[in-house]
């Protein structure tokens, strides 16, 4: 029977497209894709109906593993061309999963590459591109061809080699889509970072999903063109790939998976080569409201009324990647208007907010924070955003704009809100002027969620509560198991966790005082403050994220 009568027996398509999709047919592309591309039938109903028109189980292979005795180098070029993939030997035959039943000419190929009979399963393409990148590492045909260039035509590159070689190599096909593959692999990962780190005996490449670093599998082979591959992102962000002895910044912007990415690259030398960092920035990502953050409705309630103040300084702390230009990005959108006008200056500039006038700091030129401060103060700003407060000077113009009537936003790099005023104390500026300036500091981390598809409902240990680990009325909490959607870990996005203080008279009382940090928070927690910790807590009875998250990114309450 034919594929198409099987699916209108079934239910999953009618007729009428059936003969429509038989005309709008790709050269060389089979029915049930077609069907699947124009939204006509699902894949999985595809897969089945092939399954009962060839006589072919269909199998899950969401769960599946690959026995590592047939990870053979032999058919590594079949596997990525043909999305087929030896699973386990059984009775004399091997199990091998394929994307398309039909495709006989594959099987026979591999009756012949493995010496053993074929006992072929329908899976999901997508699965099973994912079991070969798991198996096999990114671009594994890619790396097969540049081996195989590198014995016939090019000398292997060694430490110290010829910028020539670099160069030419850097310039491969095959190395470019290797490259251009581990990009599409991490913006699918939804990934933040991409570390390329040369070691003693291995390439490694690591992306940061959701705050956390993962290995991802390449083939062992890359590690003679780590050079090349160096070279070939210093080609795309318009770097000197000669120097190899400084480090280096540039930038690259990509269209990626139908996104816009911006990409900041940072190199820098090491013993066993040059290492980069690629920060991923997605346009698409940005698009987020205040009160698409995460925050709880009185603390989003007390941050909107200060970024509607007419002067004052307002600061977002916390780590690197906590969050905080996000935060002030999200502010500025939000009172973004024709009456304002508002300006940044930043290092870098992330993202670029319509409206606003953004200037990027450039220390080589002698544009620093300070001097673009004092420049942009010329251009009558109403609200100004400053990247970072770094230094005394950059502290002293914050201080000196907000006391002539502006609104300014800035962060700092500290543990928690009071910390803040101490720090900027510490910097030297005098008591008076922080207490006179300064209208709210909040404090920012970010936890990761359970991930939806894989969550189950946990108890806690009643050691934990005899520990102090856990607040008292935590008796449930959801934890993931880990799932392809989730890959592994249990957890699949992230969220912001707050505290947030509004600076009142009693607060600037004990700031002129030179009061320390502790004695700062004890007032704001005893005046209604929710530390990070408790707002952390109160996600985890949210079911949004677990225990270990909080407890890895917040410090016990000691004040």
């Amino acid at each position: 029977m034919l594929l198409g009568e099987i699916l209108v027996r079934r239910g999953a398509t009618s007729a009428e497209k059936v003969r429509d999709a038989l005309l709008k047919k790709q050269a060389g592309e089979r029915l049930g894709h077609t069907l699947v591309r124009l939204g006509w039938a699902s894949e999985e109903d595809v897969l089945q109906a092939l399954s009962e028109q060839v006589r072919i189980p269909c199998v899950d292979l969401s769960q599946a593993d690959v026995d590592p005795s047939l990870l053979n180098p032999a058919i590594v070029k079949t596997i990525f061309q043909r999305k087929v993939l030896p699973l386990d030997r059984s009775n004399g035959s091997i199990r091998v999963a394929v994307s398309d039943p039909l495709d006989l000419e594959v099987l026979d190929d591999l009756r012949l590459l493995l010496k053993s009979d074929i006992k072929p399963v329908i899976g999901r393409p997508s699965d099973i591109e994912r079991l070969i990148r798991k198996h096999y590492g990114v671009a594994a045909d890619e790396v097969n061809r540049m081996v195989d260039a590198a014995r016939s035509e090019i000398e292997v590159i060694k430490e110290g080699g010829a910028s020539e070689d670099d160069a030419a190599l850097a310039e491969d096909a095959a190395l470019i889509k290797f490259v251009n593959q581990i990009f599409t692999e991490a913006v699918r990962d939804r990934a933040s970072d991409i570390h390329v780190e040369p070691m003693e005996d291995e390439l490694r490449i690591r992306y940061r999903i959701d705050g956390v670093l993962h290995k991802i599998p390449i083939p062992g082979e890359i590690k003679r063109f780590q050079a090349a591959i160096v070279s070939r992102l210093k080609i795309m962000s318009n770097l000197n790939i000669a120097e190899k002895r400084l480090p280096q910044d540039g930038r690259i912007k990509l269209n990626c998976l139908g996104k816009e990415i911006d990409v900041r690259v940072s190199v820098i030398p090491n013993v066993w080569g040059e290492g980069v960092c690629l920060r991923l920035l997605d346009r698409a990502n940005m698009a987020i409201s205040l009160e698409g953050l995460g925050m709880p409705p009185e603390v989003l309630s007390k941050f909107r009324a200060l970024i509607t103040e007419p002067h004052g300084i307002l600061l977002v702390t916390g780590p690197t990647g906590s969050g905080k230009t996000t935060t002030l990005y999200a502010s500025l959108e939000k009172i973004n208007n024709v009456e304002d006008k508002i300006i940044t200056v930043e290092d870098p500039v992330e993202y670029q907010l319509g409206g606003i006038k953004q200037i990027q700091v450039n220390p080589k030129i002698g544009l620093s924070f300070g001097n673009g401060l004092r420049a942009i103060l010329r251009h009558d700003p109403d609200i100004i955003m400053i990247g970072e407060i770094r230094d005394l000077e950059t502290a002293e113009i914050a201080v000196q704009s907000a006391l002539t009537g502006h609104l300014v936003f800035s962060t700092l790099h500290t543990n928690d809100a009071p910390t803040a005023i101490t720090r900027l104390v510490d910097m030297g500026l005098e008591p008076f002027l922080v207490a006179s300036t300064v209208e709210g500091l909040m404090a920012q981390r970010l936890v990761r969620k359970v991930c939806p598809k894989c969550k189950i409902e946990c108890r806690p240990k009643e050691t934990e509560f005899a520990e102090g680990i856990l607040p008292p009325d935590v008796r449930k909490f959801w934890r993931g198991t880990g799932c392809e959607d989730c890959r592994g870990t249990g957890y699949k996005g992230r969220q912001g966790v707050f505290e947030l203080i509004v600076v009142d008279d009693a607060l600037r009382e004990m700031i002129l005082r030179r009061e320390g940090a502790n004695r700062l928070k004890k007032y704001a927690v005893e005046h209604g403050m929710r530390t990070l910790r408790d707002d952390g807590w109160d996600r985890v009875r949210a079911g949004i994220t677990t225990p270990e998250e909080v407890i890895r990114i917040t410090k016990v309450d000691k004040y």
